[in-house]
C-alpha cells in the first residue's frame, strides 16, 4: 500500500475539521492514504452525508401504506395502484449553478433522471423550483417608504451594485437552459416548475430538480451489492477528470475564489444519458442483475460503497480496467471523478457477458471491474497496487453528524410592517 504524508493542508483542503480527521485516525489506525483520505473527504462531505441536516431530516414522516421504498435507496417509490408505482426524486445543484451555470443545472437534471431510472422506473416528467437574486434594481417606492430600512439592502444603490445583477442575469439564463436542454434532449418535458427572485440569493442560487418515472410494482431495482462472488461492472460513459471533488465543493461556503472552481463541475451529454437508460432497462429485463446504482456525487465512490453498505458485503475493484478518456489517471482521481452517464452494476453470476453484450448494442461501455466479496471492506487497486482498504460502514454510516446552532429568524414582511406602523404612528 502506497504511504502518504498526510499534512494539516492537505487535510484542509478536503474538507476536514481536525477534529474529524482524527475520527479517520481512529477508525484506520493508521495514517490513510491519499485514496482512502479522499473516500472519507467525499462521503463525509455534507452533500454525500448531510451532517448538519440528517438530525432534522430524520423527523419527517416516509413511511405509510403506499411507500413502497422509503429513503435510504437512489429514489422513492410509491404505489399508485393497479400494480403501478411512481419513483421520484429531488436534488439540489446549487454550487455547481453558481459556478458554471449551464453544466451546474444541466448535470443536476441528468443526476436525478438516473437515480429514477436506476429503480427500474421509465422517466416521464421532470419539474424544477428556483432561487435567484434580483434581475434590476428595485423600482422606486412612493412617499420615502425606502428610507422605513435603517439597513438597506446590499443590492439597493443602483450603479454601485450594477454587476450584482449582471451575474444574476446569467446565473438565471445558465440555469434555466442547462435544465431545458438536458430534459429536451433526454427526451423527458418539464411540466412545471416556480421561480422566485429574493435579495437573499444575490450570487447563491438555489437550483432544485424533480424527476418521476413510472414502473411496475414487481420490477423495481435495488441498489444493492449482493451475491457473494457476483461480478461488478462499471458501465455507461468513460472516466475523466471532471467533476473531482465536486461532492465537497458542492458543500463548502463560497468566497471570492469560488469561480476558479470551475473544474470541479461536471459537465454532461443527454444523448449518452438517453442510450444508457435503455441500456439499463432492457438489461434489467433480461434477469441478468443483482444490483444497479448511479454513479453520482462522489462517483465510483459513493456507487460502491453504498451498494456493500445496503447488503452488507464487500468489494474488491481493479480501477486499471475503468475505462478512461484520460491518460495517467490515478486511483484517487478515478474514485472521486464525477464524470456524467455512468452506473454500477452487480451483475448475477455468470451472466455478465449478457450484461456487456447488452451495453456493447447501445455503443456503450461495459466492463468487469471487481467482485462482491465476503466481509465488510472496500479494497480498491490500481496497477496491482492496494490503494485503498477502508471498513464500508465508517464511509457511510459512521459519519459525523451535528446539531447545528438555530434560531427563529423574524420575516421580511412582518418586519416590514411592523416598521411601517410604527412610522404612520
Amino acid at each position: 500500500m502506497n504511504e502518504t504524508k498526510i499534512t494539516p493542508e492537505i487535510v484542509a483542503q478536503h474538507g476536514f475539521t481536525p477534529e474529524e480527521y482524527e475520527k479517520v485516525l481512529e477508525i484506520m489506525q493508521r495514517t490513510p492514504t491519499m485514496t482512502e483520505l479522499g473516500i472519507f473527504s467525499v462521503m463525509w462531505s455534507e452533500h454525500c452525508s448531510y451532517k448538519s441536516s440528517r438530525i432534522h431530516l430524520k423527523r419527517l414522516p416516509t413511511t405509510g401504506e403506499r411507500v413502497i421504498v422509503p429513503p435510504g435507496e437512489n429514489a422513492g417509490v410509491v404505489d399508485i395502484g393497479d400494480d403501478w408505482c411512481v419513483a421520484f426524486k429531488v436534488e439540489s445543484h446549487n454550487h455547481p449553478s453558481f459556478i458554471e451555470p449551464f453544466q451546474g443545472a444541466a448535470t443536476g437534471v441528468g443526476g436525478i433522471l438516473r437515480d429514477v431510472f436506476t429503480m427500474g422506473a421509465r422517466p416521464i416528467a421532470l419539474m424544477n423550483s428556483l432561487r435567484f437574486g434580483p434581475l434590476s434594481e428595485p423600482p422606486a417606492v412612493a412617499g420615502g417608504l425606502k428610507d422605513i430600512e435603517e439597513n438597506p439592502p446590499a443590492t439597493a444603490g443602483g450603479s454601485d451594485n450594477a454587476h450584482i445583477y449582471r451575474r444574476n442575469k446569467s446565473i438565471l439564463k445558465g440555469c434555466v437552459d442547462g435544465i431545458a436542454h438536458y430534459g429536451n434532449c433526454f427526451g423527458t418535458a418539464t411540466v412545471g416548475g416556480e421561480v422566485v427572485f429574493d435579495d437573499a440569493y444575490n450570487l447563491n442560487p438555489l437550483v432544485n430538480a424533480f424527476a418521476l418515472g413510472i414502473v411496475r410494482k414487481d420490477q423495481i431495482f435495488f441498489g444493492k451489492a449482493e451475491g457473494i462472488g457476483n461480478p461488478v461492472l462499471y458501465v455507461g460513459a468513460k472516466t475523466g477528470r471532471d467533476g473531482i471533488h465536486g461532492a465537497t465543493m458542492a458543500s463548502a461556503e463560497f468566497d471570492e475564489e469560488a469561480l476558479e472552481k470551475r473544474p470541479t463541475v461536471q459537465v454532461g451529454d443527454p444523448f449518452l444519458e438517453k442510450l444508457l437508460l435503455e441500456a439499463c432497462l432492457e438489461a434489467m429485463r433480461s434477469g441478468a442483475i443483482a444490483g444497479i446504482q448511479d454513479m453520482g456525487a462522489a462517483g465510483l465512490t459513493s456507487s460502491s460503497v453504498e451498494m456493500a453498505s445496503r447488503a452488507g458485503t464487500g468489494l474488491e475493484l481493479d480501477l486499471t480496467l475503468v475505462p478512461q478518456r484520460e491518460t495517467g489517471m490515478t486511483a484517487y482521481e478515478m474514485m472521486l471523478s464525477e464524470s456524467q452517464e455512468r452506473m454500477l452494476i452487480v451483475a448475477k453470476s455468470g451472466r455478465e457477458k449478457q450484461v456487456v453484450d447488452i451495453f456493447k448494442k447501445w455503443e456503450l461501455d461495459a466492463v468487469v471491474i471487481g467482485k462482491v466479496v465476503e466481509g465488510h471492506y472496500l479494497k480498491v487497486f490500481h496497477n496491482g497496487v492496494l490503494e485503498a482498504e477502508i471498513p464500508v460502514d465508517t464511509v457511510t454510516d459512521a459519519a459525523p453528524k451535528y446539531s447545528r446552532p438555530m434560531k427563529a429568524v423574524e420575516s421580511r414582511e412582518s418586519n416590514f410592517f411592523s416598521r411601517l406602523s410604527t412610522l404612520d404612528s
